[in-house]
């Protein structure tokens, strides 16, 4: 078998063979990886005659039948349609309205030009397709903040508020977005909030989810919704009293006790609710057929997931359940679905109290003046086990994980565990999955970070459990992608940022801030050998921040204590602390110079990690970036990290809670100051913008 035949076959199914990495060395994947992820892809390609066939196979998804159930186009543009109509075809076009407008297409088969965007009906000949016709740019910060916005973002796990049970809840976010908009914060980034594994206790790295389509009921605050009353009952009925007060007391977050607890609790609350006469009782009916077919797949596969266990009594992967169903859609489902109608109706009840919940934090975000609200976190994909690859098959590549190359910031390169898109199956299933998805992370949310944004024109795949470096670029259908996110973001009036950060292709950041998406920008980034960038020198295309739940706080930064936790988790040797402390001091006097430099003070005196913290938030408010965000662990000057990637034991990924009550979490003096501080520095910039 010839390479020439292989590349042939690879760069047909969207891989990329050439690429250049962190450091601007061009690479070349190897023959040997291409094979084992083509074979993933369900493409064999150990002879030619395997590649072949595959090249075959190819060919019919990519023509999927013929005309796509969905095509996109971008407004006051025409749309080609020569490669499935012929020149003058009579056509129909159906608003959402209802308005129809007929006509012919042009001598190049062209639809003509829609101005108002929006999903249109098609109907050419015998063919009915739908044409997405998407603005030109997402909405942006200045259209719905002004020049001035800012805002935090927190780890909702980490909250606290009276009687929460051990975990960050959305009473307690609703409690927060009223305390940070009194301070002038106009929006509130938070942690993922997807579906986990109600089965799987000691899963919840809020990145690796079940589904991204819906929610981690474990967040949910019943009483919130169904009022105190109901909640102490069944909190007595339970015996859970004490247990919730143990959990809550704990320094970090106790994951599984909680979901024991949580779950208990809820399941008796759901009992208590199912007995009727409740007044909420019509609204969860609504929002149970609202949430039509993708709702009740997520409920019956949780209740799958719990009962379909292996001979040791473990919840599996749904490819090893009896055969019957594997399949959404089987006999064997629907029959399971009504035998367990109770326990499906129980995993609705949980969807339900969390989709209220965040509705109501996002009602009082805006209520309490802040321009923007929550801004939801898109993991960048879903646990090819979970309820999602299991729900939407034919659109997920279940065999493959997505992570990343080797790169500056992890040089052995990252395998997440987690599912991708199928790019084929996106386009012959008129990207159902995708935008399902969107439209789910933005329902109660004024803006929307996606984590690596870069996915949206390619990821890094490997096969499941492989060698990161063993991987290779898988390429989307970007500008369909890109256009559906500039539309469902302009139906639900957010903003889009975009986490772009890592290996990112030529001239990708100018195509995402055309189109309104704000990239990221990092302080402890934006240097370069110690020579800090000035705020001048930041983009006014991407809001800027001062860390990220990856890398160290400020305060941690500042103190090194994250060289001291790499050499205690095993990144770093001992040996090589001395080295790192010398790399950090001289960082970190790059840093100090930048700062005094710009606030005038002495660069030849060393700041206090407190004065640092102060002055760092302060440099940021006075850069053109359209958005500033603080992650709170820098608004209350805190030391220790939320998550230290790569690491699973050794370190409280994801555990971490904040040390006040959310509801004044920000009124201490030290933050109020720094708080007040950086709002005067925004509103200092908005004058300059203005001047």
């Amino acid at each position: 078998m010839s390479d020439e035949s292989l590349i042939r076959l690879a760069e047909a199914a969207g891989l990329s063979i050439d690429w250049v990495d962190a450091d601007n060395r061009e690479q070349r994947v190897e023959p040997t990886v291409l094979r084992e992820v083509l074979s993933c892809l369900g493409l064999a390609a150990e002879t030619d005659a395997d590649i072949d066939t595959s090249l075959e196979i190819l060919a019919h998804k990519n023509n999927h039948g013929g005309v796509p159930p969905l095509l996109t186009c971008d407004q006051h543009a025409t749309l080609d349609l020569s490669a499935y109509f012929s020149a003058s075809s009579r056509f129909e076009l159906q608003a959402e309205d209802g308005g129809v407008q007929q006509g012919t297409l042009d001598d190049q088969a062209r639809l003509p030009a829609v101005d108002t965007p929006g999903y249109y009906r098609l109907t050419i000949d015998k063919y009915q397709l739908t044409v997405a016709i998407a603005p030109l740019s997402c909405p942006t910060v200045a259209e719905i903040a002004g020049v001035d916005a800012w805002g935090l973002t927190v780890q909702l796990y980490g909250l606290r508020r009276a009687d929460d049970g051990g975990l960050g809840d959305t009473q307690a976010l609703e409690a927060l977005v009223s305390n940070a908009a009194a301070h002038g914060a106009d929006a509130l980034g938070i942690s993922p909030v997807h579906a986990m594994f109600g089965a799987h206790i000691d899963q919840y790295s809020p990145y690796s989810p079940s589904s991204r389509l819906f929610f981690n009921v474990l967040h949910a605050a019943p009483g919130s919704i169904l009022g105190e009353r109901p909640l102490r009952q069944a909190i007595e009925t339970c015996g859970l009293g004490e247990e919730l007060k143990r959990l809550e007391r704990l320094e970090l977050i106790d994951w599984p006790a909680v979901a024991r607890s949580r779950h208990r609790l809820l399941r008796q609350l759901f009992d208590d609710f199912s007995k009727g006469g409740n007044p909420l009782q019509v609204d969860f009916d609504s929002f149970r057929a609202s949430g039509g077919e993708a709702l009740e797949n997520h409920c019956r596969f949780e209740a799958l997931h719990t009962h379909l266990r292996d001979a040791q009594g473990h919840p599996q992967h749904w490819n090893n359940w009896p055969s019957a169903y594997r399949d959404p859609s089987s006999p064997a489902v629907e029959a399971f679905a009504r035998e367990h109608a109770d326990e499906v109706s129980y995993h609705a009840f949980g969807q339900w109290l969390m989709a209220r919940g965040l509705e109501r934090a996002q009602v009082a975000a805006r209520s309490a003046g802040m321009r923007i609200g929550l801004i939801s976190d898109l993991a960048v994909g879903a646990d090819g086990g979970g309820s999602q690859a299991w729900s939407r098959q034919a659109e997920l590549l279940a065999s493959l994980s997505v992570g990343a190359p080797p790169d500056i910031m992890n040089r052995d390169g990252q395998n997440w565990g987690i599912s991708a898109f199928s790019p084929w199956g996106l386009r012959q299933n008129g990207f159902r999955a995708y935008i399902e998805m969107l439209r789910a992370n933005l329902a109660h949310a004024g803006g929307m970070r996606i984590d690596h944004v870069l996915g949206l024109k390619r990821l890094w795949v490997v096969p499941a459990g492989a060698d990161p470096k063993r991987g290779v670029y898988l390429n989307f259908p970007f500008d369909d992608m890109l256009r559906l996110l500039c539309l469902e973001a302009w139906r639900h009036q957010a903003v889009i940022l975009g986490e772009d950060l890592g290996t990112i292709p030529h001239g990708l950041r100018d195509v995402l801030a055309a189109r309104g998406i704000l990239g990221m920008r990092v302080l402890l980034f934006e240097q370069h050998d110690g020579h800090f960038q000035t705020p001048a020198q930041y983009p006014a295309q991407a809001l800027a921040t001062s860390t990220t739940h990856d890398i160290p706080t400020l305060t941690g930064w500042w103190h090194g204590h994250d060289i001291d936790w790499r050499i205690k988790v095993g990144q770093v040797p001992e040996s090589d602390r001395d080295a790192q402390w010398q790399a950090r001091e001289k960082e970190r006097a790059g840093l100090n110079r930048a700062l005094c430099e710009y606030s005038g003070k002495n660069p030849d005196v060393l700041l206090n990690a407190e004065e640092a913290v102060d002055a760092a938030i302060c440099f940021l408010a006075h850069t053109p970036a359209p958005l500033v965000l603080v992650p709170v662990e820098d608004a209350l000057g805190l030391e220790e990290q939320t998550n230290m990637p790569g690491i699973v034991e050794t370190h409280p990924n994801w555990r971490r809670r904040y040390p006040g009550d959310s509801a004044t979490l920000l009124d201490s003096p030290a933050s109020s100051r720094r708080l007040a501080s950086f709002a005067q520095a925004r509103r200092n910039h908005r004058g300059a913008a203005h001047r």
